[in-house]
């Protein structure tokens, strides 16, 4: 993908760098992170480069000079940095100044946090509207709205057209659309992602094997509340046991500080009736393509029903994974719109509701996710249950599927394909 992919996050950027001095684009690696900034900076400094790197050690300086905004990609790999930035800003806070990207956070802190500084804005892997999968219909902006819309327009996607985005991904250099590249695309970044970029950051990583197995668990969890302690116990090896609670623990650590785990969080609003709600992080990679390359299945056999078995849930994995995919592009969505992602699942289990997306006043989208075409009573049980608890505080409730049409069932829970959905 040799042309710039517009993302959603294009047009968060571009208003926010009307008014603040900085902004730190941060995500994983392979994002388009630094593609997005460059479109927008004056001047770049790529500390990722030894030559620039090597000069701005000698000085530092030399970041606060010339026209913004002055792009500082991959900042983490010299900390000092960050500092130099917020030291700038204190000095000088016009707007757009200083565009930041990093891949990690690093293993020393900046002296200072760049609070109200240096304003943090998060990019994910592409979504389907920005892979121009299909043209969206139903708009998660104007649901937050809370005006009620209608719902309508089709898609030709089917399930076989989801799985093979699923395992293609949304990182945009990797997208070569034959499967073998692909395979081997994600292969060539999970393995640098052992042994490169985490001992860059300082983390020593003494048995890599079992550090694969231990994401390999992770990514079997995918969709999940599944305890870390059971994805541990999970990562056995054919000669060796699991990690130790010593080793696992560094590893979740290591792995969240390059955003390569993306869990949501557990709903907890302040509602009293209300309070008996889980509090246990989904789990999520970065990625869904990044779970099922770990796993090592292809699109037969994830069509066929097949999944790992040492981690339980309820469905398939490919229905974990569609919900993955579901979660990603709802997650980009709702921040462009400034709104946060959440689960909700009450203490008991006899409640669950697979995406709540907050406004900020605390009123809520919920989402429940299907892998299939049809809705019927039970799919959305837990969203009339919801919709009981929270009244007029819960503006809409929806199925994301994989069938062809979008509306509204005559309980009011809309019905929208993956495909159709937008920011």
């Amino acid at each position: 993908m040799s042309t710039y992919v517009p993302r959603v996050v294009d047009d968060e950027i571009d208003a926010l760098i009307q008014s603040l001095p900085a902004l730190s684009l941060e995500g994983p690696k392979g994002v388009g992170k630094t593609r997005t900034a460059q479109r927008r900076a004056a001047v770049e400094f790529r500390l990722d480069e030894p030559a620039t790197l090597e000069i701005v050690r000698a000085q530092p300086s030399l970041l606060t000079r010339g026209p913004s905004p002055a792009l500082v990609d991959e900042w983490q790999r010299f900390p000092a940095s960050w500092d130099v930035v917020r030291r700038a800003v204190d000095d000088d806070p016009s707007p757009g100044r200083f565009l930041l990207t990093g891949s990690a956070t690093p293993t020393r802190a900046p002296a200072h946090s760049g609070a109200s500084r240096i304003v943090p804005l998060r990019m994910r892997p592409l979504t389907l509207v920005e892979r121009d999968f299909d043209s969206p219909t139903v708009s998660l902006g104007q649901l937050l709205m809370g005006s009620r819309p209608d719902l309508e327009g089709s898609t030709t996607a089917v399930l076989s057209d989801y799985a093979v985005e699923i395992l293609a991904g949304g990182f945009p250099g990797m997208r070569f659309g034959q499967p073998r590249a692909q395979r081997a695309a994600l292969d060539g970044y999970l393995e640098r992602m052992i042994d490169t970029d985490l001992p860059e950051l300082g983390v020593a990583i003494r048995r890599p094997n079992t550090l694969r197995r231990w994401i390999r668990a992770y990514g079997a969890a995918t969709a999940t509340t599944t305890s870390l302690e059971k994805i541990r116990m999970a990562a056995v090896g054919r000669d060796e046991p699991s990690p130790a609670r010593t080793t696992a623990l560094p590893y979740r650590e290591a792995l969240e500080r390059i955003w390569i785990l993306d869990a949501i969080p557990a709903w907890t609003p302040t509602r009293s009736h209300l309070h008996k709600l889980v509090g246990a992080p989904k789990h999520h990679l970065a990625d869904p393509s990044l779970a099922a390359r770990l796993v090592g299945l292809d699109i037969d056999a994830l069509l066929r029903g097949q999944g790992p078995d040492r981690v339980p849930r309820d469905g398939t994995f490919l229905g974990a994974l569609f919900e993955s995919l579901a979660a990603l592009s709802v997650r980009v969505f709702a921040q462009a719109g400034e709104a946060r992602t959440f689960h909700l699942r009450t203490d008991a289990g006899q409640h669950e509701v697979d995406l709540i997306v907050e406004r900020g006043d605390q009123r809520v989208i919920a989402l429940e996710v299907k892998l299939g075409a049809s809705v019927d009573d039970v799919d959305v049980k837990h969203l009339l249950w919801l919709r009981a608890q929270l009244g007029d505080d819960l503006l809409d409730g929806l199925v994301l599927t994989t069938g062809t049409t979008a509306y509204r069932r005559s309980d009011g829970i809309g019905v929208v394909p993956l495909a159709l959905l937008g920011p």
